[in-house]
């Protein structure tokens, strides 16, 4: 295994604290979801530090970091020269233009994402993962999440004003509009499971069948 420093806040390039907070509690699941899977493509990938951090800390695993072409450089600076050799180069991808310039992976990772898009784009989100999935592909999303259309803190409501202030658009997605949305693009949910700071990481399998006809499986 070939060590290589982690992301600092010292290296001139933009850091995100909350990435360096929420990496190993996400990266002990990620030890158990990945059993089973040789590549992953991260969607949204950011500055670059989570796909550091996973890359090193499972080197068994190909890890795709991809971001919007507009965002691109900041990943790529982090990510070239770790001499981690499965550690990908950043690829340049806009989820909403398909179809992605990815195959089928083990898994799809995308982390703090959904609630700072679109709506609209977490509906293609999902429809693109069904359709570059494989049989046994895995999709996980780690994020805040309302439930029965209510916040599951203060700290979250107040979260979601500032980012709806910021852009209307953006705004902290009901959970159960997400899961139809993956359901109907053929994922079925294996794990919900609670996470510091009153976040969530959400696991789908392969399986639910895309057009699923289950209450609430329409996006």
């Amino acid at each position: 295994m070939i060590c290589v420093p982690d992301a600092s806040p010292d290296d001139g390039l933009p850091y995100s604290q909350a990435a360096a907070n929420n990496r190993d509690p996400i990266l002990a699941q990620l030890r158990r979801l990945l059993a089973q899977s040789d590549s992953v493509v991260e969607i949204g990938a950011g500055t670059g530090q989570h796909a550091l951090h996973f890359a090193r800390a499972l080197p068994d695993i190909r890890w795709q970091p991809t971001e919007h072409p507009d965002a691109l450089e900041i990943l790529g600076r982090r990510c070239v020269g770790t001499g981690l050799p499965n550690l990908a180069k950043p690829l340049a991808l806009d989820i909403r233009a398909t179809p992605w310039p990815v195959r089928a992976p083990g898994a799809f990772f995308t982390a703090n994402t959904l609630h700072i898009v679109a709506w609209e784009t977490v509906e293609v989100f999902f429809a693109a993962c069904g359709e570059h999935a494989g049989p046994n592909t895995l999709l996980i999303a780690y994020g805040p999440f309302n439930y029965d259309g209510r916040f599951t803190s203060e700290s979250n409501e107040r979260f979601d004003g500032w980012l709806r202030e910021r852009d209307g658009a953006s705004g902290i997605r009901d959970f159960e509009r997400v899961d139809a949305c993956a359901r109907g693009a053929g994922f079925a949910l294996s794990e919900d499971i609670a996470m510091p700071a009153n976040n969530r990481l959400l696991c789908w399998g392969q399986g639910a069948g895309r057009g699923s006809d289950a209450p609430g499986a329409s996006c």
